[in-house]
């Protein structure tokens, strides 16, 4: 009897054969449409969305005012580039950015079109107003995939084969309070890691050379792990010290995520630099970096940007979604999905004793799977299941982590509190089995 492929498996088996096998296949679903936190697949069926396209759709798939706003747009002009011809919508946004994200008494901005850009360019103003070459960095970390972005991303098989890297790049360990605090008190682990941070300027690298340390506040692909308080106070502390610039890359926990613009926000201390891209666009590839004035006008003219630089397009949809994200209280949103799911998540930890760790802020909440209790013996086998198990059932999850030991969840922000539920409700059924297998 002759096996008929869904249309799903006929489109991933057309993918096998012409994508290069190293363009990562995180889930297997497929779509031909999306909308607010629903996808349907290329047979048809409905799938809840839990992976958010990555973190990009916060305010969810297609909101109709940012479809209006593209299409109002592309049928003006699509490209000038803003480097020749000045247009409104990227100083428009620029001005915008700087209104809920400012840094110091006066902040600029600039537009890019990938996260991994924004790292770029970021890094490149650092050293120039600095006049300083080194750039520390931490384990755990995730920055993207071109070359100084990769060499500052922490996971190994990111980059197999890739190198020679970037020059100058330091890393120090992320004080990742589940994994390594062991029999210490969060408040000692802290210190501790404070310690080895004023010791990295007599065993790392000369702080004179040092130009910027940059971080995600919370961890993205590391694993959702968020910076100790105290550890992010003493940090600021130590980059004013030494005249360090610190760097935040906020590209995956940005833009609502956690229940503000920015993760920093949440712990009150500013960085020098930012970084965006993400759901700032609700899926048009637009970036940004924002910065202290004195810090960002360092940069030479022509040092910094690109041909695309700024999209007329992505701005447009980059400033309908903020406008939307504003009138529906997106940030607030985040807060109360954020308290739905890690509530059922608590309370299943109570009789799954896989689930080592729940964390997160705002709606950016992560599952970790470990043996025996152990934070130290990461479980991956079982995340894979439940992430395959969930996609058979209708629930699109992604995983993360340096072990792949984790589970994260980016549901669009505009779920309802049903489908909310209903992923829920899937993702539990499906650690149970996964478990008992």
């Amino acid at each position: 009897m002759i096996e008929v492929k869904t249309k799903s498996q006929q489109l991933l088996e057309r993918r096998r054969n012409i994508v290069p096998n190293g363009v990562g296949v995180f889930n297997t679903a497929t779509v031909v449409d999306a909308k607010g936190a629903t996808i349907i697949d290329a047979d048809g069926r409905e799938l809840i969305d839990f992976a958010g396209g990555i973190g990009v759709v916060n305010a969810g798939h297609c909101p109709a005012p940012v479809v209006a706003a593209i299409r109002d747009q592309a049928g003006k002009y699509l490209h000038t580039s803003f480097n020749v011809v000045t247009y409104e919508p990227y100083i428009e946004l620029c001005e915008e950015l700087a209104n809920i994200l400012p840094h110091g008494e006066k902040t600029k901005a600039m537009l890019v079109s990938t996260g991994a850009e924004a790292v770029e360019n970021a890094i490149k103003i650092a050293r120039q107003a600095t006049k300083r070459p080194a750039v520390i960095c931490y384990t755990g970390a995730y920055h993207g995939r071109t070359m100084m972005a990769m060499t500052l991303t922490s996971k190994v098989s990111y980059k197999y084969n890739c190198g020679p890297y970037a020059p100058e790049i330091y890393r120090l360990p992320f004080p990742n309070v589940y994994r390594y605090r062991r029999t210490r008190d969060e408040a000692t682990f802290v210190q501790d890691e404070l310690i080895r941070l004023h010791e990295s300027a007599l065993n790392l690298v000369d702080s004179k050379s040092v130009a910027a340390i940059i971080l995600e506040p919370i961890q993205g692909e590391g694993g959702f792990n968020p910076i100790p308080q105290k550890y992010l106070e003493g940090l600021r502390a130590f980059c004013d010290k030494h005249g360090i610039i610190l760097i935040m890359d906020e590209v995956q926990s940005g833009f609502c995520r956690t229940g503000h613009w920015a993760s920093w926000q949440h712990y009150g201390v500013e960085p020098d630099i930012s970084c965006y891209a993400k759901s700032m666009g609700s899926g048009l590839p637009i970036a940004a970096v924002v910065g202290r004035a004195e810090v960002m006008d360092a940069a030479a003219p022509g040092s910094i940007g690109g041909t695309y630089i700024g999209s007329p397009v992505c701005c447009a949809a980059a400033l309908a979604t903020i406008k939307y994200m504003k009138e529906i209280d997106l940030n607030q949103k985040a807060i109360e999905v954020g308290k739905v799911i890690k509530s059922r998540l608590i309370n299943l930890m109570k009789t799954c004793p896989e689930i080592g760790d729940v964390r997160g802020i705002g709606a950016m909440i992560a599952i970790e799977f470990v043996l025996n209790g152990d934070p130290g013996q990461p479980d991956a086998e079982i995340c894979s299941k439940i992430v395959k198990g969930c996609t058979e059932n209708g629930l699109i999850m992604l995983s993360a982590g340096t072990h792949k030991n984790i589970i994260r969840i980016l549901s669009p922000l505009v779920i309802s509190r049903e489908l909310l539920d209903q992923g829920m409700t899937i993702l539990e059924k499906e650690i149970k089995k996964a478990r008992n297998k």
